[in-house]
């Protein structure tokens, strides 16, 4: 999934916003708190690529995106 855009903070935290409805209530709040504390360029832009458009993918690759976001906001 590489991406030549590098995403800002403030890309991360409108997708975040705009996922919210879809995403898990404790991935999201680990998002927040993952956000708040100073990511790198990589991390905002592997979280902002598993964010995009959460709430169109299969019930499998949710689970698998959850995975993903899990381990890098944890």
């Amino acid at each position: 999934m590489a991406c030549n855009i590098d995403h800002t903070l403030e890309d991360v935290e409108k997708k975040l916003a705009s996922q919210s409805d879809y995403v898990p209530v404790d991935l999201y709040r680990s998002s927040v708190n993952f956000l708040k504390g100073d990511p790198n360029q990589e991390e905002l832009n592997e979280l902002f690529h598993l964010l995009k458009k959460y709430d169109l993918a299969s019930e499998e690759e949710k689970l698998e995106r959850d995975k993903k976001i899990s381990a890098l906001t944890r």
